[in-house]
C-alpha cells in the first residue's frame, strides 16, 4: 500500500508511541492528585507544555490542552468571539471553524465570509474593506487543508490589531510542517492537532495569547487553569509534545523531501499529456497536492487507485462522505469540468521516490 493522504492523517512516530507507553501502564496516575504517584503524570504535562511552547515562540503557560482540531476551533470561535460584535472568516475554513460562525449566527451574530483568490489566498485589502471596530474576532485558517495555500498570517494579523480584533488562525495543517512562530505571526489564538504531525488523534491544543479575553469551553474541574475542564489525556499529550519537536527538527528536510516528490509527480503527469490543473497555485504547504483532472470523476478516480493499492482523497477527511464539489474549490472558482475529476495527493516524509512515480503512473494508467 501506498500511503498518500496524510492531509487526513498521520502515522504515529515510534518515539511519540514510546512516550505514551509508561504513562498508559505504569504511570497511570491522575495528574490532578497531590499524592507522590501523580507527580510524573504532572511533570510530564509540564515539560509537554514547555515543548510545544518551544516550538511556536509560545510561553508554557499560553499553552491549553484539547481534545484535537475541532475543539480548539470550536473553543477560540464561540469563547473569543464574546456577546455581541461581529466575526470575520474566510470562505475557504474548516468545517469546524465554518459550522461554529454558523452557530454563531444561529443565536443572531453577525458574520462575514471573506472571499478568496483563484489561489485561494485572502487579500489583506479584502480584510480591510470589511473589518470595523465594530468586529470582534478574526478567524483566518494558516494552511489549507484541501489545497495547501499559505495565508499572509502576517499582514492580516496586524490589520485586526489595528481595529482592536482578536485574531484566530486554524493551523492545524500547518503546525509541524511549516515553520510557525506566535509571537512573529502576531496571532491572540492558534489551534493545532496532533495527529496531524505524527502524534495521536484525540489530542491537540489552543495557543491563547496572555490578556486574551476568552471564556472557559469545559465546565467542571480545575484542569487547565480552570479553563478547559476534564481529565488530561497525559499520555496523548506527552506523544504529541515529542512528535511536534521532532517535526519542528526536521522542517527543512521535509520540505526538500517533498518537494522533490512534488516534483516527479508532476513533471511525469505533464509529460503524459494528461489534462489537468494544480490548484493554490503551488506554493502553498510541501507535499499536499490538489489535482483536478478534466472530464474525470474525482470518486471514480479514488476508488481506482485503492485497487491499485494508493490512498489519496477527494478533499477533507471530515467531508469524505460526500461527492459534491467542495465548498474550497467553489471559493476559488476552479472550472467546473475540472472541480469534479479533484483529488488531494498529500505526501509524507515516510513517502519515497519509487512511491511517487507509482502514484504517477497509475494516474497516466486510469486516465489514459
Amino acid at each position: 500500500m501506498i500511503y498518500a493522504d496524510n492531509a487526513a492523517t498521520t502515522k504515529l512516530d515510534m518515539d511519540a508511541f514510546e512516550a505514551m507507553r509508561p504513562f498508559l501502564l505504569e504511570e497511570y496516575g491522575n495528574a490532578s492528585q497531590p499524592y507522590s504517584f501523580s507527580r510524573t503524570s504532572r511533570r510530564a504535562l509540564k515539560d509537554a507544555r514547555m515543548t510545544i511552547a518551544e516550538c511556536i515562540g509560545a510561553l508554557p503557560e499560553e499553552i491549553y490542552f484539547t481534545s484535537g482540531g475541532t475543539e480548539s476551533d470550536n473553543w477560540a470561535i464561540k469563547m473569543g468571539a464574546g456577546c455581541e460584535g461581529e466575526v470575520i472568516t474566510s470562505s475557504i475554513e474548516h468545517h469546524a471553524v465554518l459550522n461554529s460562525c454558523r452557530a454563531l449566527e444561529r443565536a443572531g451574530r453577525s458574520v462575514s465570509y471573506l472571499p478568496v483568490t483563484r489561489e485561494g489566498i485572502v487579500c489583506l485589502e479584502t480584510l480591510e474593506s470589511v473589518i470595523s471596530e465594530r468586529t470582534k474576532l478574526v478567524s483566518i485558517m494558516y494552511v489549507n487543508n484541501e489545497v495547501g495555500s499559505i495565508q499572509p498570517i502576517r499582514e492580516l494579523a496586524r490589520a485586526a490589531r489595528q481595529r482592536g480584533s482578536c485574531f484566530h488562525t486554524d493551523a492545524v495543517q500547518g503546525v509541524g510542517h511549516i515553520p510557525i512562530n506566535v509571537q512573529e505571526a502576531g496571532v491572540d489564538m492558534l489551534s493545532a492537532s496532533g495527529h496531524k504531525f505524527n502524534g495521536p488523534k484525540g489530542v491537540g491544543f489552543l495557543y491563547i495569547k496572555n490578556g486574551t479575553g476568552i471564556s472557559a469551553f469545559m465546565d467542571g474541574g480545575s484542569q487547565e487553569r480552570q479553563y478547559r475542564a476534564g481529565t488530561e489525556n497525559v499520555a496523548a499529550i506527552a506523544a504529541m509534545a515529542v512528535a511536534l519537536r521532532k517535526n519542528c527538527l526536521a522542517l527543512g528536510e521535509a520540505r526538500e523531501h517533498l518537494g522533490r516528490l512534488e516534483r516527479m509527480i508532476l513533471d511525469r503527469l505533464r509529460l503524459s499529456g494528461v489534462d489537468f490543473i494544480r490548484n493554490g497555485g503551488g506554493k502553498g504547504i510541501p507535499g499536499n497536492m490538489s489535482l483536478s483532472f478534466r472530464t474525470m470523476d474525482g470518486e471514480t478516480l479514488l476508488h481506482r487507485l485503492d485497487l491499485k493499492g494508493i490512498c489519496v482523497s477527494t478533499g477533507s477527511a471530515c467531508d469524505g462522505t460526500k461527492t459534491q464539489v467542495s465548498h474550497v474549490l467553489r471559493a476559488m472558482k476552479v472550472p467546473l469540468e475540472y472541480a469534479r475529476g479533484t483529488i488531494r495527493i498529500s505526501l509524507g516524509v515516510r513517502n519515497t521516490e519509487e512511491e511517487a512515480l507509482r502514484i504517477a503512473q497509475s494516474l497516466i494508467d486510469i486516465l489514459k
